[in-house]
């Protein structure tokens, strides 16, 4: 029987890797300008981290979930997102005894149960930050602008920020209450996870795919904030407007997580059809608590890879990613390609990336497999050169040729 991939995953292959290396790399370069660290967690946790910390009514924990018992009879479930996971190290690992702002990036693979379709798989990569310490609306909006700025870097075209506030328990409770009262007119007409989420987290109702368009009028979370945290919003807002970067509001944004308070946002570009949500993020003041630390705020975001890529793809932008090699040897006879293997070993020494034939192929297939790999350079010894202590060094951009010397061939590049 042949074996094949698993539904929802993807091999990335040479030639496709490095672009996700080449948007990687840009993320970890950015978070640098910003500040922020590298944290690596593990891909599985407790399962109830994420009972907990995304919510039990979430469609994640309802139905997304890959949980498994190991041999210690203990519930474990694959990530399925990456902050409950960077919450629990905040905490173990007492990272809240710092003086300044924690602020924590990472990448890598989660894991969701879902209907593969475009931008969607089963196995997905994620970018996210993480900021914990500081209620300063001006933390809202440096990590809304990092991952703005991540995008506008990598070349995306029409990224937009839609922007909300969810309040905090009390204004959630009292827009509960109007909310229902939008909602209940027409409960029998709604899907049955709407009619579900009613009686048990009513605004999850405004997150779904297959009634979206009900809810054009209904009531906005704005109108129940107390002032406190409507002056919180505005700020934000006034922060976003100082740095030119664009935003709309929209008041029935409210994330499929249950920890979200306050500033709830997504970042939008076109592309991929109906999907058009690259990453999103908010507030979550009450998380660190609730697992277990200290009452400190925090504040982050996740961004698709996946999504990232495929719309780069849609709209036609070229990455950088795939760097030419330095020099491809080509050896002419059995001395020469000794003496090649060891000049090819210096050169990478120094820091150069290098070649050479392995499959005992002409000159010509040699000079075929440069230019394939893109080579800016061939290097070519033969007999001759090799009695004089020489080798031939061909410019592949302009065909130019010089001679230099065996034991000058690493100053020569340079």
């Amino acid at each position: 029987m042949a074996f094949q991939k698993p539904t929802g995953t993807q091999d990335l292959l040479p030639g496709v890797v490095e672009k996700w290396q080449y948007v990687e790399s840009k993320a970890r370069e950015l978070c640098g300008r910003f500040n922020y660290r590298e944290i690596r967690t593990p891909i599985f946790e407790q399962t109830n981290l994420f009972e907990r910390g995304v919510g039990e009514t979430t469609d994640i924990v309802e139905k997304e979930m890959y949980t498994f018992k190991d041999k210690g009879d203990r519930s474990m479930t694959l990530r399925p997102e990456g902050t409950a996971g960077v919450v629990r190290s905040y905490v173990e690992n007492k990272l809240y005894g710092e003086p300044d702002v924690t602020k924590l990036y990472y990448t890598g693979p989660m894991f969701r149960y879902e209907r593969p379709q475009a931008g969607r798989q089963r196995q997905f990569h994620q970018f996210g930050v993480e900021a914990f310490g500081a209620v300063d609306p001006a933390i809202d909006a440096e990590v809304i602008a990092l991952g703005y700025q991540f995008c506008r870097e990598l070349g995306l075209q029409g990224v937009n920020v839609e922007l909300n506030s969810v309040g905090n328990a009390e204004s959630r409770a009292a827009y509960r209450e109007t909310l229902l009262a939008f909602l209940n007119p027409m409960r029998e007409s709604l899907c049955k996870d709407c009619q579900s989420r009613m009686d048990r987290n009513p605004l999850r109702v405004l997150d779904c795919k297959v009634d979206q368009d009900k809810f054009t009028d209904a009531p906005s979370i704005l109108d129940s904030l107390s002032e406190e945290e409507t002056n919180h919003f505005k700020k934000v807002q006034a922060y976003l407007d100082s740095m030119e970067i664009p935003y709309t509001l929209n008041h029935r944004l409210v994330r499929g997580l249950d920890y979200y308070t306050m500033t709830a946002f997504e970042l939008k570009a076109e592309g991929i059809g109906a999907i058009d949500t690259i990453g999103g993020g908010g507030r979550y003041n009450g998380l660190v608590g609730d697992i277990g630390g200290p009452d400190q705020p925090g504040i982050g975001f996740g961004i698709g890879l996946e999504r990232i890529l495929l719309i780069l793809d849609k709209q036609g932008v070229e990455l950088d990613a795939v760097k030419p090699l330095d020099v491809y040897f080509v050896a002419l006879g059995e001395a020469a390609e000794a003496e090649v293997t060891a000049q090819l070993f210096k050169l990478r020494q120094a820091g150069y990336s290098g070649e050479r034939d392995y499959l005992g192929r002409k000159m010509k297939a040699q000079m075929k497999s440069a230019d394939r790999l893109k080579a800016r350079y061939t290097a070519i010894l033969g007999e001759d050169e090799l009695e004089r202590g020489e080798i031939t060094l061909k410019s592949m951009q302009d065909g130019e040729q010089r001679v230099v010397k065996l034991a000058d061939l690493v100053s020569a590049l340079q």
